[in-house]
């Protein structure tokens, strides 16, 4: 196990996944461009609930966006065992910016409609499912020493977390002044620096494996399903995130209704429930980064699903502005503890040959399965209101935290040899 260093909540301490070149470059790069994504998310949502008044279809939209990583991601994690991440990703944030400043024309032409914005967010839903997996597999390519792991996927919420505490701020306000197309504009934009970013980089060429090249892709994409799914703790924990996702994310597409119909706010009401949302899991992506080790984080991901269900039933049923952002702030630091612990541990205890369609798993119960919860949401909350909606869902969100804590003793049994391999665990040890 590396030794410790002796001042663990340096910044030097803090950032020591900086010591590697082309990390620096795509957190530099990738910082940027998630401050326009998260701009355009904020200024969409809002444009399509002035556009329709319709939480039904905010649902829809949701579900366009999402439902592609669904259908996609376990191809996309097979072809990203295959081939070159680096050329994955350039491509992917190419059509990205093709997306983005095709809805700021749109916008700006005042042409934009539902059915574009639909058609639209179904072609980043496409790009999305090759770029999640890839993205997450990517780490491994760029991190030097794989003690720093754990350190830059916590640094890389904090990033994702930075990002939307900010994006939706600006966004909140740019919407109110001139309109949702400088947003559009301004992500289009920002591609360019995590494409720069992406070039400059010295990535050591894959190494092919001839019985992986020979070997048909649905026979890697059944091994991969056969291999998670096989394995209790990799099953357990994509579970628990697909739940979570289907039950509790949608809170995102709903929170228009929840800024202007019940706190009787605008744009900027919705760009400060955002951006506190982003603050939170700021907050814990920054805790995550100080961790000194990976043990420990199987209890704090047991625990987080129970605090993000209490968080969003209180939201849901508050009726002031400052009680609000204060929920949206533990529901955005407990999300993040519970996704980032849970990447960090796929990514330690998963077999090399296999990450990338583990990721991929991984992607779809983080991103996949949100455009049902994001259907489902919209057309509960055309029936019986946004915040039982919400309430329902933070209910089930505690009963699979509670039901993850019964079995945490019996998958730790399954992990601490993994651990011990590796170093991360001495034989005294007894926390995984």
């Amino acid at each position: 196990m590396p030794a410790r260093p002796t001042s663990q909540g340096s910044l030097q301490f803090i950032l020591r996944a900086f010591r590697s070149r082309n990390y620096r470059l795509f957190f530099t790069g990738q910082a940027m461009s998630l401050i326009g994504t998260w701009m355009t998310q904020t200024a969409l949502i809002w444009l399509v609930y002035r556009l329709t008044g319709s939480a039904l279809l905010l649902g829809v939209v949701g579900f366009a966006n999402q439902i592609p990583s669904l259908l996609l991601t376990p191809v996309a994690g097979v072809l990203v065992d295959r081939i070159p991440r680096r050329q994955t990703l350039v491509i992917t944030q190419v059509l990205a910016m093709s997306q983005s400043l095709a809805l700021a024309y749109l916008a700006l032409t005042d042409r934009i409609n539902i059915t574009w914005i639909i058609g639209l967010s179904i072609f980043q839903g496409l790009v999305n499912a090759f770029d999640a997996p890839a993205r997450q597999a990517f780490v491994v390519d760029i991190v030097e020493n794989r003690a720093d792991l754990g350190n830059a996927i916590a640094l890389n919420s904090s990033m994702f977390s930075g990002a939307r505490l900010v994006g939706p701020a600006i966004a909140g306000v740019i919407v109110a002044v001139v309109g949702p197309a400088i947003c559009f504009f301004i992500d289009g934009i920002s591609y360019i620096f995590v494409i720069t970013a992406l070039l400059q980089m010295q990535i050591a060429p894959l190494v092919s494996d001839p019985f992986r090249t020979r070997s048909t892709l649905w026979k890697q994409l059944w091994e991969g399903l056969t291999y998670a799914f096989g394995f209790p703790p990799i099953r357990a924990i994509l579970l628990l995130i697909a739940l979570v996702s289907l039950m509790g994310m949608p809170y995102a597409v709903l929170a228009p209704i929840f800024a202007e119909k019940i706190l009787k706010g605008g744009a900027e009401t919705l760009g400060f429930l955002m951006a506190a949302s982003g603050l939170g899991a700021l907050v814990a992506g920054l805790y995550l980064s100080s961790r000194p080790t990976i043990l420990g984080l199987g209890q704090l991901l047991a625990i987080a699903p129970a605090f993000f269900g209490f968080s969003l039933i209180i939201f849901a049923l508050s009726h002031s502005l400052p009680l609000s952002l204060f929920m949206m702030f533990w529901m955005g630091l407990s999300l993040i503890l519970q996704v980032a612990s849970s990447n960090t541990i796929l990514q330690t205890i998963v077999e090399e040959d296999k990450r990338g369609r583990v990721m991929s798993l991984f992607t779809i119960a983080f991103l996949g399965i949100v455009p049902f919860g994001n259907l489902a949401a919209g057309f509960l909350a055309s029936v019986i209101g946004a915040p039982y909606t919400l309430v329902m869902g933070g209910i089930f969100c505690i009963l699979g935290s509670l039901l993850f804590v019964r079995q945490l003793p019996r998958l730790r049994t399954y992990v601490r040899p993994i651990y011990a391999s590796k170093g991360i665990l001495p034989v005294s040890q007894t926390r995984s």
